[in-house]
């Protein structure tokens, strides 16, 4: 492990790619890797609170994740409130708050109840938000934003002249979180799987052939560094952002 990085973003998130590939790699059943994955979970929330992050999202679950085999999408709502339940002291011991961005009204009765009752327990905490997307899908996201700030107009709390992004913002999921500063997708994938894609439009993407299950503190470290050495221009040019 190397030594705390000099930058460290604000809300790092993450899409959680590759634990059934690295499952059959093994010659193990592809819930082996979820397994797996969800250790690769604590080491990282746990070390993203000791550098002092403020966020981190999980992609844990997508809308799109649904249509997974019966057996498999049962064995990862088995997993998410196994990680509910017995990961609570280690949340609260950490002084972590849990929130949760996504459809949590899909999720089976049981899961439901262990993730609500954690976040009204933890609802104090300060160290770190731990932010799990759950039946979670970004257009969906900014639909469901969109029709809130239609209805607003529509009941006359909010006029038209007055609809700029916070008022969109005030109605996603991560409302109240800073947007990410950094997008971490772990397994080589090249793509935004439908993730925060509101939130990330300013966020630096950092993509590693490492499977989830296999991703630890020294595969954060090296994205840590890499965004390190990058130039956050927001638009403007190198020499405005760092005068010569």
């Amino acid at each position: 492990m190397a030594d705390s990085p000099a930058v460290v973003p604000r809300h790092i998130a993450i899409i959680m790619d590759g634990n059934g590939r690295w499952a059959e790699a093994q010659g193990l059943p592809r819930v082996a890797g979820h397994e797996e994955g969800a250790r690769s979970v604590r080491t990282i929330t746990r070390y993203c609170r000791k550098l002092g992050v403020e966020a981190v999202t999980l992609y844990s679950f997508s809308t799109e994740n649904w249509g997974r085999p019966d057996d498999e999408v049962t064995a990862l709502m088995g997993l998410l409130l196994r990680y509910l339940v017995q990961e609570r002291e280690e949340i609260l011991g950490n002084d972590i708050r849990l929130v949760h961005s996504g459809q949590a009204e899909r999720l089976p009765p049981g899961v439901q109840e262990a993730l609500f009752e954690l976040e009204r327990d933890s609802a104090d905490c300060e160290g770190m938000v731990l932010n799990l997307a759950l039946s979670y899908g970004s257009r969906q996201e900014i639909l469901r934003a969109v029709q809130a700030v239609a209805t607003e107009v529509a009941d006359g709390s909010l006029s038209v002249d007055d609809i700029d992004e916070a008022a969109l913002e005030r109605h996603l999921y991560t409302a109240g979180l800073p947007d990410p500063d950094l997008l971490i997708r772990t397994s080589g994938e090249m793509r935004l799987s439908n993730f925060l894609l509101w939130q990330i439009a300013y966020a630096e993407l950092y993509v590693t052939q490492t499977p989830w299950p296999a991703f630890r503190e020294e595969q954060l470290d090296a994205a840590l560094a890499d965004f390190a050495r990058r130039q956050r221009r927001f638009g403007l040019t190198g020499e405005q952002v760092e005068p010569r």
